[in-house]
């Protein structure tokens, strides 16, 4: 049996970082800078300009991210923080439909899972939400939001299911908040104690 842990994103783990990202899906190209940019900065950054913006991230509190390992190798990866420094989602037309103020920063998001092809199907996209939940509980975050796909309503590509699953986040106690398109949908999950 598989030993997985998971880790805080950080510089010292940038190499990690690199290689849970290159497994497979679009993390390569993306280096997880979707949401940060508009669609014309995306465009007009390199991958060594995107690889180096997310070096700087790693090295801030708390991480962006985290890392899952497989018996010590990384092999996945799930973006998690303030909703407010991911800025493209505010300025995306089917996430406003979202109840939370988009300036809340009490309001995180989770917004991409990248694992790589020889570690899929063993549940690691339920471990990193879990310790997604975690990590944003324990950072102060009042509520935690996320868009997953809903591949029972629309047969979506494989490279798509970066934003995870419906089901996933069900399972992990989240609720659908809205629905903004037949396939798309926008789960909260409340982590506010006491």
């Amino acid at each position: 049996m598989s030993t997985i842990t998971i880790e805080a994103a950080t510089q010292s783990r940038f190499a990690d970082a690199e290689h849970a990202l290159t497994g497979g899906g679009d993390g390569a190209s993306c280096q997880c800078q979707w949401w940060l940019m508009t669609n014309n900065e995306f465009d007009h950054t390199t991958r060594a300009q995107k690889e180096e913006i997310l070096r700087a991230e790693l090295g801030t509190t708390p991480s962006p991210a985290l890392i899952a390992y497989v018996d010590g190798v990384a092999a996945g990866w799930i973006r998690v923080g303030p909703r407010t420094k991911q800025p493209k989602l505010a300025r995306t037309r089917q996430f406003q439909a979202s109840p939370s103020p988009w300036d809340d920063p009490d309001v995180w998001a989770v917004t991409c899972f990248v694992v790589r092809r020889e570690y899929r199907k063993q549940g690691l996209n339920r471990r990193l939400l879990d310790a997604a939940i975690e990590h944003a509980r324990s950072s102060g975050a009042r509520v935690l939001e996320a868009y997953p796909s809903d591949p029972s309503a629309k047969k979506i590509p494989t490279n798509d299911l970066y934003v995870g699953i419906l089901s996933t986040f069900v399972a992990a106690g989240f609720r659908e908040v809205a629905r903004p398109k037949p396939h798309r949908t926008i789960v909260q999950l409340e982590l506010a104690q006491g």
